[in-house]
C-alpha cells in the first residue's frame, strides 16, 4: 500500500436544496486502501461520494484525486463509478453486453471500439460471472445480475479506483459472494476502493478502514470492527466531538 493520496476531501461541504448535508467532511483515501463509508440513512455517505464524481456540488471545501483539483482533473478512465441500482437508469432495451462495452467508452478511440475494448468488455463480464448472458437484455435480470452488469461496466475501463455507492443493497447472498470475490480481485491486482455501504457483510475481511457519518460529519475513522460496535447503527446517539455547534439532527427523509 502506497502514501499516495488517489482522494482527498478537505474541509468539504454540500447541500440539497438549501438542507446542509455535508458539514466539513476530510477524508483521504490513498493507493491500494478499501474504505467503507458506513452511517444510516440521511447521513451523507451517498453525497460525499456524488461530490467526488462531480454530481454534487461543492460549497466550501477542496477535493483532489491523483493528487489534481477535482475541477481541473479529466483523466476519468481511471475512476470506475458504480451508482446505487435504484437511482441507475433501468428499462432501456439494450443486451448485457452494450451496457457494459458503455463503460469502455472512455478508453476508445473516436468512441469506437476495437479488439482490445471488446476483451476488456468480456474480462469484465466474466469477473463478475455474466459472460452467459452476455446477449440477454438487461431487462431480463434479477436485481443481484443487474448489479453486477452496473459493475462489469465499471471494471470495463479497467479503472484505478472503484467507488461504488451501495453494492450489496437489496442483491441476494450468491450475487454478494460473487460480487466481493470480484472485488477481491481487484483489490489483489492494485485497485483502490471507496465503497458506500450499510453493513460490511461479505466485504467485512477487504476493508481496510471504515469512516463513519452521522449528520454529515466524521464521526469515526478507523479499523472497521469498531466501527461497526459502536457507531455505524441507525439511531447510535453519540455526539461527534468536532461537529459544527448548532447542528441539527439527521432528519428522516433526508438524501443520503
Amino acid at each position: 500500500m502506497s502514501d499516495e493520496s488517489v482522494i482527498s476531501l478537505r474541509g468539504v461541504r454540500a447541500e440539497l436544496g438549501s438542507r446542509p448535508v455535508l458539514r466539513g467532511i476530510d477524508l483521504t483515501v490513498r493507493r491500494g486502501q478499501v474504505v467503507a463509508l458506513l452511517g444510516a440513512n440521511g447521513s451523507g455517505k451517498s453525497t460525499a461520494v456524488r461530490t467526488i464524481i462531480g454530481q454534487v456540488p461543492v460549497t466550501a471545501g477542496e477535493i483532489e484525486l491523483f493528487g489534481t483539483p477535482r475541477r481541473r482533473f479529466r483523466d476519468w478512465a481511471r475512476v470506475g463509478y458504480v451508482p446505487q441500482r435504484t437511482t441507475a437508469a433501468g428499462g432501456v432495451p439494450a443486451t448485457v453486453t452494450e451496457v457494459v462495452s458503455s463503460g469502455r467508452l472512455s478508453r476508445a478511440r473516436f468512441g469506437v471500439l476495437r479488439r482490445a475494448d471488446h476483451e476488456a468488455v468480456r474480462r469484465a463480464l466474466g469477473e463478475v460471472g455474466m459472460a452467459d448472458r452476455a446477449k440477454d437484455s438487461v431487462n431480463a435480470l434479477s436485481g443481484g445480475q443487474h448489479q453486477r452488469v452496473l459493475i462489469a461496466r465499471a471494471l470495463a475501463a479497467e479503472p484505478e479506483l472503484l467507488i461504488m455507492d451501495e453494492p450489496m443493497a437489496g442483491v441476494d447472498l450468491a450475487s454478494q459472494e460473487v460480487l466481493a470475490e470480484t472485488l477481491r480481485g481487484q483489490v489483489a491486482a492494485g485497485a483502490t476502493v471507496l465503497l458506500v455501504l450499510h453493513e460490511l457483510g461479505p466485504l467485512e475481511p477487504l476493508i481496510d478502514r471504515a469512516v463513519v457519518l452521522r449528520d454529515g460529519c466524521v464521526l469515526h475513522d478507523g479499523p472497521p470492527p469498531e466501527a461497526v460496535g459502536q457507531h455505524a447503527l441507525p439511531g447510535h446517539d453519540h455526539v461527534h466531538p468536532h461537529a459544527p455547534a448548532g447542528a441539527e439532527p439527521a432528519r428522516t427523509g433526508l438524501l443520503s
